[in-house]
């Protein structure tokens, strides 16, 4: 996964709450064996709807997802965040996560940030106001800044520093790779080894 220390760009105004993972990817695409490739499954019911807000091109190339509270709720597929990086955003801000989601978001390098619910709506205004407004976040610091709104969000120190190095559940093993290599080789020939 790469390394994430800052999110600077413009933002798609989806504001909705209680957004479920089965929205944001439907599960007849959970076929893929692939990370990549779900980009066009992203929302894929609703972008039938050509008043959907995805399909506004003032929008495109948008890299923050500005949602209402509860996303990400529903089933625990990690397909929902790989959906919303295939398609470019690399953070999503909203009032309230559900926990597997962001979870699996932290896991995969796609930055959730919570916030308060007037700070996103603010947001949200401004970026419908004027659709070139761009919004920083600093992972490291945690920080949201945009038109009217400057805030902190909570991010623990772990997730913080797998955000900024890159870190997926691999490599963090890989990081312990001397020790499972001497616990190995103490382990006796005749139980299961890692080669």
């Amino acid at each position: 996964m790469e390394a994430v220390r800052h999110v600077v760009g413009r933002a798609l105004p989806l504001a909705r709450a209680d957004v479920d993972t089965d929205q944001i990817i439907p599960s007849h695409w959970l076929k893929r064996l692939e990370r990549t490739g779900y980009g066009p499954g992203l929302f894929e019911a609703w972008r039938q709807d050509p008043a959907f807000v995805l399909n506004d091109p003032r929008y495109d190339g948008a890299v923050v997802l500005l949602a209402g509270a509860n996303f990400g709720s529903g089933s625990s597929r990690e397909h929902a965040v790989w959906a919303l990086q295939d398609a470019g955003y690399r953070a999503v801000i909203a009032p309230r996560f559900a926990d597997i989601f962001r979870n699996n978001a932290l896991r995969n390098g796609l930055v959730p940030v919570e916030i308060d619910a007037d700070s996103v709506d603010k947001l949200v205004e401004a970026v419908r106001r004027d659709p070139t407004t761009s919004i920083a976040i600093d992972v490291e610091r945690s920080i949201v800044q945009g038109p009217g709104v400057r805030a902190t969000f909570a991010l623990d120190e772990f997730s913080r520093t797998r955000l900024l190095e890159g870190l997926d559940d691999i490599a963090v093993t890989l990081r312990h790779e001397s020790d499972i290599t001497a616990f190995e080789a103490t382990r006796p020939e005749w139980l299961p080894r890692v080669r």
